[in-house]
């Protein structure tokens, strides 16, 4: 599976997950170990422009900020 991290610190993150037989665009915020490790989901979102307006409304992020990486 492949999932997209912002170029900047990488600790947003954007994967596509399949939930109810349907692809859904998940928007999680990574902290670093040092302050305990985990994660939060922010949000999901079935188009990219609601994925658009996701990031916009919590991140300081575009889409144009995110590349795509091999999941962990």
């Amino acid at each position: 599976m492949r999932e997209w991290i912002c170029g900047c610190c990488g600790r947003w993150r954007v994967s596509v997950e399949l939930i109810h037989g349907r692809y859904r665009y998940r928007l999680v915020r990574r902290y670093p170990a040092r302050f305990g490790g985990g994660k939060d989901v922010l949000g999901e979102v079935g188009t990219v422009v609601e994925l658009d307006d996701l990031l916009r409304r919590h991140t300081p992020l575009t889409l144009a900020d995110l590349h795509e990486t091999e999941a962990a």
